[in-house]
């Protein structure tokens, strides 16, 4: 499964912009941070409910990520250091993708409910060629409603056929893989990254590597990384007084 899974990984890119980014100075990669503390009610499989909800109030009040937002980000990062010790993807940069891509799920007017789904659907130009490469359908209209082209998909923006090797991926245990629900989609995006890569993304090089692999572009990944560093310093613990 995990070659299959690599060898769509190569083929496709994941995600098409939707914004057009600010080009930040170059940054090296996501700094390290500490992962979120686990609640003590956490629901097995609901990762939304992993998070501490002290420290998802307090995260959000610094960072100015919607709480629920956050929590699927947090999540994602616990339940996929739980399947890929190897990996340690922060959730900062899961959530600096979530940023850039969909400024956290509410590009074009959208909004988040409670559940996680993203209403209306967010979904990236028609890939017919005119502005962006054209991407022939590959899914029969089945994910992104258009049997003639591609479109990216949902708050992370999947293309429909990385979304279709994702597709069972069911972060709010609810049944269904839905890349317009936020937990599904940051799930899918933790996994993807570290599947890309197969290393210790606190590494620099293996961090950029993975981030390249969502989007082949320097000044994205870039952005993604000014981002994150940005949402880590606004969750650092304030430095003691000097005496």
């Amino acid at each position: 499964m995990v070659i299959a899974v690599l060898a769509v990984l190569a083929l496709a890119a994941v995600v098409f912009v939707l914004l057009t980014p600010r080009v930040p100075e170059r940054v090296l990669a996501a700094e390290q941070v500490e992962p979120p503390p686990v609640a003590s009610g956490a629901v097995s499989g609901d990762y939304a409910t992993y998070p501490d909800a002290d420290w998802l109030a307090t995260a959000s009040a610094a960072t100015g990520i919607p709480e629920r937002v956050l929590a699927a980000y947090a999540g994602t990062a616990l339940a996929v250091q739980a399947e890929h010790p190897y990996c340690n993807l922060t959730w900062t940069t899961i959530a600096a993708i979530g940023w850039v891509e969909s400024r956290h799920g509410t590009h074009g007017g959208s909004t988040v409910a409670e559940d996680g789904k993203v209403s209306p659907p967010i979904l990236g130009p028609v890939l017919d060629g005119t502005r962006f490469p054209a991407i022939e359908d590959t899914d029969g209209g089945q994910f992104d409603g258009d049997p003639v082209w591609d479109r990216a998909l949902g708050p992370m923006q999947f293309l429909p056929q990385t979304w279709a090797v994702f597709a069972e991926t069911d972060g709010d245990l609810d049944g269904i893989g839905d890349p317009h629900d936020f937990d599904d989609a940051a799930l899918a995006t933790g996994r993807y990254l570290c599947l890309a890569v197969d290393d210790d993304m606190a590494d620099p090089v293996t961090w950029r590597a993975a981030v390249e692999s969502y989007n082949r572009s320097q000044d994205y990944i870039d952005l993604v990384a000014e981002t994150a560093n940005g949402y880590a310093a606004a969750v650092a613990p304030s430095p003691s007084p000097s005496r």
